[in-house]
Parts: structure tokens; sequence; C-alpha cells
């Protein structure tokens, strides 16, 4: 019986949502237009973490919360991560990630970062949306990522968005001990 209902469940389920992520992750690199600039779309590539590490200590004051092997560990993770960054004259200055968990239908942004000499161009905002839309395509049930409780901007822009507070993590950064603020979207409700 045990075994029926787990072949039952790979053949309507399972191979289902694999076809989803090969369908909706297969990301084709290519140019993009945010707020009348251009700039180029592609998936995140072992290549690339040197300057995702360059962004990363631009934005934080020298430090990177994550290193090269921390990178590294999550691009080799095909299936069930997705990391984007955008190029303009070919410098990359910007990059998301995110962890996709089928089980409870969550895609979680681990991080997002824009060079400081393109912020408040709408750079974030793209990712961000780009990452939701890919999770409805998913049919997954939310998003979620945490946030310095200092960090005002980011905690804006995600409002913006639609996220909502979602408690606190007390000490939740490593080299600060800094505590974040969770915060989550539910894409089952918004349009």
């Amino acid at each position: 019986m045990w075994k029926k209902f787990k072949e039952w469940f790979r053949q309507n389920f399972y191979n289902k949502q694999v076809q989803l992520r090969e369908r909706y992750l297969d990301i084709k690199n290519h140019d993009v237009k945010i707020n009348g600039t251009s700039y180029f779309l592609a998936k995140a590539m072992i290549p690339d973490i040197p300057e995702i590490l360059g962004i990363e200590r631009a934005v934080y004051g020298g430090q990177t919360p994550w290193d090269e092997r921390a990178f590294r560990t999550e691009l080799m993770r095909k299936s069930d991560r997705l990391y984007l960054v955008l190029r303009r004259n070919d410098w990359l200055v910007a990059f998301i990630g995110c962890s996709l968990n089928d089980h409870t239908r969550d895609c979680h942004i681990t991080n997002v970062a824009v060079a400081p000499n393109f912020q408040n161009h709408g750079l974030g905002y793209f990712l961000v949306n780009t990452i939701i839309k890919k999770a409805r395509q998913l049919k997954y049930d939310k998003v979620t990522l945490e946030v310095r409780v200092s960090n005002d901007r980011a905690q804006k822009l995600y409002r913006d968005i639609g996220f909502v507070d979602n408690g606190y993590k007390k000490d939740y950064y490593f080299n600060d001990r800094e505590d974040a603020l969770n915060m989550v979207l539910d894409i089952t409700k918004v349009g």
C-alpha cells in the first residue's frame, strides 16, 4: 500500500513540480530595461562570485556576510536555489538569491545587494519582484526574508512590495549580532 502511494505521489506531484522547476527556473540570459536603463539579467555562475563579494564589501563596509565558499555551495545547488545577477556594461551591479522549499511552498530570499552607485534606481525592486514572479510560477504560497532591524531603506522597499513584519530573530547577524526582522509576503492573496 505504501509503495503504491509513493509511486502515485511521485507520478502525480513530484514529477509535476520537477517539470515546473525546469520550466520556470531555466532562465535565459537577456536584456532588461529598468527605469529606462538597459541591464543584462543572467543566472549567477561560479565566475561571478568575486564580483558578488565586491558588491557585498561595498554595501557592508568592507565586510562580506557570505564568503566565497558559501556562495559556491549555493550556486552548485541547482535544484533548490536560484541566484540572479544584473550587469551594466559588463559590470555586475546587483544580485539576488533564494532558496526554494517545495514542502513548505516557501521561496526564501537569502540575500540581495545593489552596488552603491546603482542604488535608488529600481534594481532591488526589480530583482525582488522577479523572484516573486518565479515563486508564483512555481505555485508557492509565500516569499520570506530577513532584514537588519537598522536597514530602514530595505524594509521600506519590502513593505512597498507588500511584505509584512513577521517577528524578530535575536542576534541573527554573525559579525555584529544585530537582530533581524522577519518579513513575509503571502503570494496566494497578492495579485
